[in-house]
């Protein structure tokens, strides 16, 4: 229903963002919202997948087209939604989630929130040897940290942001503990902040 939608970044929180066009807001989930957060008050152009079920109805929101046509294959696989979905791309690391459905390796799979053996199984039936050809030179640069421009802070806030975003992914405290002070030794980012704890936690 909506390709995407162009207008100022208002808001950044864990779960979502709100993306202000001509006097209204439109909420939308993304991946990594803080990836937002050096954007705020400027122009954005968000990719949008409007998802539509019984008992929900969400505006889904990507940085590139490919993401976006990422997630919506991800969504056609048995047992992944939109939130596992989001997880998925929010790691980062596209190129091994591609990598291991390309050599069948359910034990990197499984160690996203929400798959377990049966879940990575499908997604290797559903998707092997068919995402390659969406965009072949899209997947190195996902997350450019140069194409993401972000908002140093100087104190924990930055790091408490994070761990509501983590939690909002699907991951539980037990597993956030394990990384968090390995976290707490380094002064950065929100955005940077995730993106260092999905690659721990994904390790």
């Amino acid at each position: 229903m909506y390709e995407f939608i162009k207008g100022t970044v208002e808001f950044v929180g864990p779960e979502y963002i709100v993306i202000e066009n001509n006097g209204i807001g439109y909420q939308i989930a993304a991946p990594n919202p803080f990836a937002y957060s050096g954007k705020m008050q400027t122009m954005v152009t968000v990719y949008t997948y409007h998802y539509v079920r019984e008992d929900i109805m969400a505006l889904y929101g990507f940085q590139t087209r490919e993401e976006k046509m990422l997630f919506t294959k991800l969504l056609n696989v048995s047992g992944i939604g939109p939130k596992g979905a989001l997880a998925i791309l929010a790691s980062g690391e596209v190129q091994q989630v591609i990598a291991a459905i390309e050599n069948e390796d359910e034990a990197f799979l499984v160690k996203f929130p929400g798959v377990g053996k049966k879940t990575a199984r499908q997604m290797i039936l559903d998707l092997k040897g068919k995402l390659e050809s969406i965009v072949p030179d899209y997947f190195p640069n996902l997350f450019n940290a140069d194409k993401l421009p972000t908002q140093a802070k100087t104190d924990n806030l930055a790091l408490e942001e994070a761990i509501l975003a983590l939690r909002a992914l699907g991951y539980s405290d037990k597993e956030i503990k394990k990384i968090s002070p390995e976290l707490s030794k380094e002064q950065l980012s929100t955005d940077q902040y995730i993106k260092k704890a999905l690659q721990r936690l994904l390790k």
